[in-house]
């Protein structure tokens, strides 16, 4: 079984459309810029990937990340041709902070605060009629989780048509939490490089229309082959290479496909010691046999950690590599580590060429891990 991805919209601080996003990431731009959204002089970390779209430079807003979920599914419902979707379409919002900046402001500042404010479903319904809206709390896995029970409630016969998104805007909390662990702090993500000293925040939101394979006719982005998640609980905060390699081999079994079938993989690629250690160990165990083996690219060093949607973010451009035939370098790999030696990293320089299928990670904390396949809409 398959299922089709007929709508798909992002917006990050590279750009607010897929194929911008993919084309920056191409183009070679990256780093984070001087946060903006509060005061950092008591933190040693200064910058992030902030989405430049405040009233009034540095000052804060409340429900960002709320009014970003509300585009990207509004675009990406009018990309699949639903405007105007049944109230009743199911809608599986990935997050790791949902609106805790928006709790912030108001501790800080005060001002009127709605409970209801820190839930979606009154803004989705509200802007588009969706009344059936769950958040799905996986850490960093959590979009991808979404997508994972967005296959099931089709497979089951649950939903025709499911929206999965997920979005995340910067809360001070979580920034000052990431100064304190990280010394000294990174000023860009270095996925799989040596000088590699961590993650850098970023914020956006994406969303995808995921339907029924062969129900709807009309243009289809791709197609989702099979979507894999496990916890394996190995550490607190340090991915496990094995829990990766059962998700990967998981993730090849539900979709039907073996290693060699694997054209790119776009890595969760943290830029942290551990995270890139683990899931360069788990490509190489999975892709050892593969000859020559897929082409292995991370995208945060362009945007930042996107936290609850960077899962889905990789899916987007994934399948905008695919049709491009282009796949973006990672962003400041220069010195490979010792694990990555035998993968084919890109870097330098896009790559270009037919791609078809592509297997994407999102890899979170407490050992969360997902993994989707995905081929081009051309097969």
């Amino acid at each position: 079984m398959s299922w089709e991805i007929s709508g798909m919209s992002a917006l990050c601080a590279l750009g607010d459309t897929v194929a911008g996003i993919h084309r920056a990431l191409c183009s070679g731009r990256s780093g984070p810029a001087p946060l903006t959204a509060f005061d950092t002089s008591k933190y040693r970390a200064k910058a992030a990937y902030e989405v430049p779209d405040r009233a009034r430079p540095d000052v804060d807003e409340p429900l960002r990340a709320t009014r970003w979920l509300v585009r990207v599914v509004r675009e990406a419902l009018a990309d699949a041709g639903l405007p105007h979707p049944d109230p009743g379409l199911p809608v599986l919002v990935g997050t790791t902070h949902r609106e805790l900046r928006t709790a912030e402001l108001w501790w800080r500042y005060g001002g009127a605060l709605s409970p209801a404010d820190l839930h979606f479903t009154a803004a989705l319904r509200a802007a588009v009629g969706l009344r059936d809206v769950t958040t799905v709390a996986s850490a960093c896995a959590a979009s991808l989780y979404g997508l994972g029970m967005a296959t099931d409630l089709i497979a089951l016969g649950e939903a025709d048509t499911v929206v999965v998104a997920g979005t995340d805007s910067i809360p001070e909390s979580s920034f000052g939490g990431f100064d304190r662990i990280q010394f000294p702090p990174p000023d860009t993500i270095r996925a799989f490089d040596r000088s590699r000293r961590g993650m850098v925040m970023g914020e956006g939101a994406v969303a995808v229309v995921l339907r029924r394979a062969g129900a709807h006719p009309g243009r289809i982005h791709g197609r989702v082959l099979g979507v894999s998640m496990n916890c394996d609980a190995a550490h607190p905060t340090a991915p496990d290479s094995a829990g990766i390699v059962r998700a990967v081999e998981e993730a090849h079994g539900r979709a039907s496909v073996a290693p060699d079938d694997i054209d790119l993989v776009i890595v969760h690629g943290s830029g942290t010691a551990q995270s890139d250690l683990a899931e360069a160990v788990a490509l190489r165990d999975v892709f050892k046999a593969a000859d020559p083996g897929p082409l292995v690219t991370a995208i945060k060093g362009g945007m930042g950690h996107i936290s609850g949607g960077a899962g889905l973010l990789n899916l987007v451009v994934a399948l905008e590599a695919i049709r491009s035939g282009t796949v973006p370098a990672i962003s400041g790999l220069t010195d490979p580590i010792e694990e990555a030696g035998e993968l084919r990293v890109v870097s330098g320089r896009p790559a270009t060429g037919p791609f078809g299928t592509a297997q994407v990670h999102a890899v979170g904390m407490g050992g969360i891990n997902a993994v989707a396949i995905v081929e081009g809409a051309g097969r």
